[in-house]
């Protein structure tokens, strides 16, 4: 099992609970998303910015 650092851009959603949804989604592709965290929202251009640890099998 190797850990990744990865960096993710995702629409914002209608409520919070939607956007924590998209976001476990999208991670989940990488791999097994151990923790994450947004680190930057454009209004402008609705979109968040995440950054996660994830896993994934060797």
């Amino acid at each position: 099992m190797t850990t990744h650092f990865i960096t993710a851009e995702i629409d914002l959603q209608e409520t919070p609970i939607k956007l924590q949804q998209e976001i476990e989604s999208q991670l989940e592709k990488e791999g097994e998303p151990l923790r994450w965290a947004v680190t930057q929202v454009d209004k402008e251009k609705q979109k968040a910015t995440v950054e996660a640890i994830v896993t994934r099998e060797s």
